[in-house]
């Protein structure tokens, strides 16, 4: 069972590369906010009316956790950047607040047709995940952000009941990267978490590209 679960991710990653050929290396292109709207909406500075549902399909793809980057050192440039620019931390404080942040066993996540498939520690887990709706959250800073929810329809699934995107985006996109809540007991208790936001970026971007994404957009 494990092998045909492992061969079934396979499958569907080369499938999803291939439709994914837009996020190529050397040649990537996905989207990036070009409004003022929302850029603005991207630093967190939104109405809440403008707030729109988003379909799974707007994160479909392959995508890798950036945890082993910074545990590596090869986000130290991005490390240095927001201490630079912010001057709220040190480059060691932004990483202790990175790794708990960035924190995660989930390495790799496919998305396509609804189904969700998890590579944690080399186990894979799916399910097909329902729209919930979407949650407006206000940050202490005055900041807002924007939780998008999705419930797994299988009981018998090992894959996490509730999942929840945050990618900076209010309306119907294609994400370019996304932070991801998982967990099992409620959507309530979820929403509460603000420390672990495990986060990922496609899988066929490089190192050098990941990093040039964050420095940049």
């Amino acid at each position: 069972m494990r092998m045909k679960k492992i061969a079934l991710l396979t499958l569907s990653i080369s499938t999803l590369l291939n439709s994914v050929s837009s996020f190529a290396h050397g040649s990537h292109s996905h989207a990036h906010p070009q409004s003022e709207k929302a850029i603005q909406a991207s630093k967190g500075i939104f109405d809440d009316q403008d707030v729109k549902d988003r379909p799974l399909s707007n994160w479909d793809g392959i995508w890798e956790s950036v945890n082993p980057l910074l545990l590596s050192g090869k986000l130290d440039p991005v490390l240095e950047q927001k201490a630079k620019n912010n001057k709220d931390k040190s480059v060691e404080e932004y990483r202790d607040y990175y790794k708990k942040g960035y924190a995660t066993d989930v390495d790799n996540i496919s998305i396509e047709n609804n189904i969700v498939e998890f590579n944690q520690n080399g186990q894979v887990s799916s399910c097909e995940y329902h729209y919930s709706g979407l949650k407006i959250l206000h940050y202490a800073s005055g900041k807002k952000g924007v939780r998008y929810l999705f419930e797994c329809q299988d009981s018998q699934s090992k894959a996490p009941k509730y999942i929840q995107f945050s990618d900076h985006i209010i309306e119907p996109q294609t994400s370019g990267h996304f932070h991801l809540y998982m967990g099992n007991e409620s959507h309530e208790k979820l929403l509460q978490e603000m420390d672990n936001w495990p986060t990922y970026y496609p899988y066929s971007l490089n190192d050098e590209q990941v990093v040039h994404e964050m420095l940049h957009h």
